[in-house]
């Protein structure tokens, strides 16, 4: 998969290649102005042709193909090839944006069309979709129609692919930032429309009492069709779903959306126009649910046939208040932060930079310490201190001077100081809140030894709050220690929202208003199950949302009990609803996802690993356990699904399951964020740093040649035979392949070793 950088080069050079699609005197596509002045030499001087909307661009390797397909230019040939490819974004004909809110998850539909408009009618080429998310998008889907075929994505465990299918190469699809997911469509004639569906799904942000939904919609102005005076169509449906009985109050829009349909706790806003040019700002709504107190409610809501779990299905809300109604409890809080060799730079800078603002919020009735470990620990304090701004400014002097990155990864011995810090609390809620990029052997040894830690019958246990950096880290186990300290667990897998997501991790855990939370089981309930099974402090900057399953009958209203701020006990009663029109399933899909692998990671169920993608593949929510295709049909031969039926193991009643013979599948492979690597973390390989992977070619000569190290002349090795494949043309490396595999096949290490030797200028 490309980076960043590299895709963003890659549409500056199509947007150059691009000017030899001529329009006529009406318009011409020209590239965007960069912002005055950039280094072209630094790794954001592109950056701002990264997409910021839904987008479609066609890949290039051949220069001479672009023209226009309507009426060719008679451009003179342009000799060579684009490698890598350049990519020219195509003009969009038509958006319609659908958002359905529910509670704190937004469900996100795009209906769009793009017309292939730079590539010759005779020739064709590969096209390639990008498709940015709002916050924690995760992709749920993507359909193509174009002229004879059709195209979609699917997930699938490993037991339900044949030897037919084939693999996609890494280029061709994944996610270019985390938010940002793609998508390659192949062989489209130039001319030809796509017709397009894009589907994921994101948070809404949750700040000062109003909940945002924000979506990548800025679109730049070279994919207007050309024409001044060519009219397009722009859609926009908002459906929201802000919770039983609630008044919800609209405070800013950014487009201009009418109001079609307002009931108690649900709105729908309709926004459709004729433009001349696209949108060329994000679609930003946000609104707030007033009320002076704690207020929730809760839904109830029966499985389908096909869902694999048929118990009842129900979830929980609360909403913090105003605050003026927040007390906030006094905390104790000791911050466990990881300065090992792989934070150098900017992840420890970043670091530095929040955990020095966040110690300037916390009130002076607060205490607080600070560990920074590595292979070592280092301890701010051995008592906890008193929030002063005495010593506040104490502690970030310590911190410039100690967190300096080296070492190895030890985050046991530093929760254990942590622990027995906060043994003696009484009277306030203690946190511990960890932070690391990396990944340990002893990582299940560690929740066990937390579980035990926290059995300890006090009345208010120390709260665990954990925070991943990257992808190297295990961020499973980080979520299954938080939830086993009732605490709360974020991450920033894109370096660059490092610091504003640990500031805002950091304030979540500063304000805890309502703690010890308990739902009263019921009389009328044979069995409950909930998410996360233990439920987490309600804080003044965050709503708290806990779905479950069940089974007999739930009561109308239900009782929760908890502490408050001043240490009284607090019940509420909250009224319950079936709902309509939500899919409670995939409105928590996501999340209970997540928990239940980390809880299959924890205790390496084979089980809970087969639910999980079961529910992702009915779901079409990713998982560690299923891996993303992409399915291609002829709409002429073929229905887009053949169903058959195929009764459901150990029950009464049949499940659809799709039949996908005659339908061409390529694999994407596996989309999830992993287990975390202890060899990355061991090398102290910085978060956001790519691992280094072999050509395609050096790595079969490797498997070849796997056995020749020992029999190797001293001027060669296989490093030395890695770095000369990596080097070699495609035609090259494809016959030195065969020849090392039919070598390796018969034993002729000495030939083999020839062949490399003579070789070492890369002919």
């Amino acid at each position: 998969m490309a980076t960043p950088e590299d895709f963003a080069k890659a549409v500056d050079d199509g947007l150059k290649l691009a000017k030899r699609v001529y329009f006529g005197k009406d318009r011409a596509v020209s590239p965007p102005k960069p912002p005055p002045p950039m280094d072209k030499s630094s790794p954001a001087a592109y950056s701002y042709l990264l997409p910021t909307a839904p987008m479609v661009y066609a890949v290039i390797y051949d220069p001479a193909i672009v023209d226009n397909p309507d009426v060719p230019s008679y451009q003179p040939h342009v000799h060579g090839r684009c490698d890598p490819p350049a990519l020219i974004p195509l003009q969009m004909n038509r958006i319609h944006l659908e958002a359905d809110c529910v509670l704190d998850t937004a469900f996100i539909t795009v209906h769009g069309s793009w017309r292939v408009h730079c590539v010759m009618g005779s020739r064709s080429c590969d096209c390639r979709i990008a498709v940015p998310m709002g916050e924690q998008g995760s992709i749920l889907g993507v359909e193509v129609d174009v002229l004879r075929k059709s195209y979609r994505t699917q997930l699938f465990g490993t037991e339900d692919i044949d030897g037919t299918a084939k693999a996609a190469r890494a280029e061709d699809w994944g996610f270019l930032k985390p938010h940002i997911f793609t998508l390659t469509i192949p062989q489209v004639d130039g001319g030809t429309n796509l017709s397009i569906k894009m589907s994921w799904s994101q948070k809404l942000l949750y700040r000062d009492g109003e909940f945002s939904l924000n979506i990548p919609f800025t679109f730049p102005e070279y994919v207007t069709p050309a024409g001044k005076k060519i009219q397009k169509k722009e859609k926009i449906q908002l459906n929201l779903n802000a919770g039983a009985g609630t008044q919800v109050l609209c405070k800013t829009v950014s487009h201009p959306l009418k109001e079609t349909r307002r009931n108690v706790g649900k709105l729908e806003f309709l926004y459709e126009s004729e433009v001349y040019s696209w949108s060329s700002t994000d679609f930003m709504f946000s609104y707030t649910v007033p009320s002076s107190h704690i207020s929730g409610g809760g839904f109830l809501q029966s499985p389908s046939v096909l869902d694999i779990d048929q118990r009842e299905m129900f979830c929980v809300y609360l909403f913090p208040g105003s605050r003026q109604s927040r007390k906030v409890f006094r905390k104790e809080i000791v911050f466990v932060i990881d300065i090992s060799g792989s934070m150098q730079g900017k992840p420890l800078d970043d670091t530095k930079n929040a955990l020095s603002a966040a110690l300037s919020k916390l009130d002076p009735e607060d205490s607080f310490s600070i560990i920074a470990f590595n292979g070592e620990t280092y301890k701010f304090s051995t008592l906890l201190e008193s929030a002063t701004k005495e010593a506040v400014e104490r502690a970030i002097e310590w911190i410039n001077v100690n967190f300096i990155a080296g070492g190895a990864t030890n985050i046991l011995l530093p929760l254990n100081m942590a622990i027995e810090m906060l043994s003696n609390v009484r009277g306030s809620v203690p946190i511990i809140f960890l932070v690391t990029d990396g990944a340990v052997e002893d990582e299940r040894h560690i929740c066990d030894t937390m579980k035990n830690c926290l059995k300890d019958g006090r009345p208010m246990c120390p709260r665990i709050y954990t925070f991943g950096i990257g992808l190297f880290c295990n961020h499973y186990f980080l979520q299954m220690l938080a939830t086993i300290g009732r605490g709360q667990y974020d991450a920033a897998y894109d370096i660059d929202s490092l610091e504003d997501r640990l500031q805002r991790s950091f304030t979540r855990a500063f304000s805890p208003i309502f703690a010890n939370i308990t739902i009263d089981k019921c009389d009328g309930l044979d069995e409950v199950e909930v998410y996360p099974s233990h439920i987490a402090d309600l804080s003044s900057e965050n709503p708290l949302i806990v779905s479950g399953r069940y089974r007999g009958k739930f009561p109308d209203t239900l009782k929760v009990k908890g502490v408050l701020a001043d240490l009284s006990n607090f019940l509420i009663d909250l009224k319950i609803e079936m709902a309509k029109d939500i899919p409670l399933d995939r409105v928590f899909a996501k999340e209970q996802i997540e928990l239940l692998t980390a809880q299959a990671w924890l205790s390496e169920n084979k089980q809970l690993e087969e639910k999980v993608a079961k529910m992702s593949i009915r779901t079409a929510f990713v998982s560690e356990y299923t891996f993303m295709a992409l399915l291609e049909s002829d709409p002429g031969k073929i229905p887009k699904e053949s169903v058959a039926v195929k009764e459901m193991t150990n029950k009464n009643q049949s499940q659809k399951m799709v039949d996908f013979k005659g339908q061409q599948m390529i694999i994407l492979r596996n989309l999830g964020i992993g287990f975390g690597n202890l060899t990355a973390t061991a090398d102290n390989i910085p978060p956001g740093s790519e691992e280094p992977k072999l050509p395609e070619a050096a790595e079969i000569f490797v498997r070849a040649a796997s056995n020749c190290c020992g029999s190797m002349c001293n001027q060669c090795c296989c490093m030395c035979c890695i770095q000369l494949c990596s080097k070699m043309n495609n035609q090259c490396a494809i016959v030195l392949t065969q020849l090392c595999t039919g070598l390796a096949f018969f034993g002729c290490v000495e030939c083999c070793t020839t062949v490399c030797c003579s070789g070492s200028d890369g002919r």
